[in-house]
């Protein structure tokens, strides 16, 4: 069982040169998408009134070149949608080429302004980054890594519950990476800090972009090495063991944590894929 949401595999991200095909466009506000009347957010043709003179080439699809515009307007016809409420309305690779349009276009307005020195930048040639003519900084899209464990004890697995969740609602434990970590390193320290438990045995399972609005998920598979459960009281309010047959509201099949979840369930003890 794999994942592949928000992640194409047939995009070609940097075509050389660029197709010379009518585009598709993907229209951006924030989170958001603007979808047609088949609830598509892949536009055969630009609405009328919007400027395309900032637009995103995305990359290109079987010869067809993709580009993401940032909008502050809702054109007539069209209806925004976040990216959570496009999962299972749209095919998966449509879902990636959301999720990448989101991520570049907030990366296009949150870098219009040099960190260095405050002067107007420009998109770099031939890469997809920023430069300040003024000064030469370069900057790049964000990508903040993050690990994602599924902690178990035979067959039994940690869940926690963090205040920011729905009344009810449980996933695993997760972490954003610190500047100096490994991903191993992460993984046991997240599950130390937010459950005072400690592990061994940590498997790499895969990963998953995750356009919200620029993370990238690694998820593990470990072992319970010892500790009694203590929620921190900060990220997780509450945490404990739960067995197959009884497993609490679990995260929907959006997510990483999901597929971890249904692979431990249906494999019992996953060496691999």
């Amino acid at each position: 069982m794999t994942w592949t949401h928000f992640a194409v595999e047939r995009l070609v991200f940097h075509p050389d040169p660029a197709p010379d095909a009518p585009p598709v466009w993907l229209l951006v506000r924030g989170g958001e998408v603007f979808c047609d009347e088949n609830g598509s957010p892949l536009l055969l043709s630009l609405p009328d009134g919007l400027d395309p003179s900032g637009a995103i080439l995305l990359g290109a699809l079987d010869g067809t070149p993709l580009y993401a515009l940032g909008t502050d307007t809702a054109p007539v016809g069209l209806t925004p949608h976040r990216l959570r409420r496009l999962f299972g309305r749209v095919d998966e690779e449509t879902l990636a080429i959301a999720g990448r349009g989101v991520h570049l276009v907030h990366f296009d307005e949150t870098t219009r302004f040099c960190g260095r020195c405050g002067e107007p930048t420009v998109w770099k040639e031939g890469e997809v980054a920023k430069v300040c003519p003024a000064c030469g900084e370069s900057v790049y899209p964000t990508l903040a890594p993050a690990v994602i464990v599924l902690v178990r004890r035979g067959r039994e697995v940690l869940f926690v519950r963090s205040p920011r969740f729905p009344p009810g609602r449980y996933s695993l434990i997760a972490g954003f990476v610190e500047p100096g970590e490994t991903l191993e390193h992460a993984a046991a320290r997240e599950v130390a800090e937010e459950t005072g438990v400690s592990i061994k045995n940590l498997r790499y399972a895969g990963s998953q972009p995750w356009p919200f609005p620029h993370s990238l998920m690694a998820g593990f598979f470990a072992e319970y090495a010892g500790g009694e459960v203590r929620p921190d009281g900060v990220e997780v309010e509450e945490a404990g063991w739960f067995p197959p047959d009884a497993l609490p509201d679990l995260p929907g099949r959006l997510s990483i944590a999901w597929t971890l979840i249904q692979r431990h369930l249906a494999e019992g003890r996953p060496h691999g894929d």
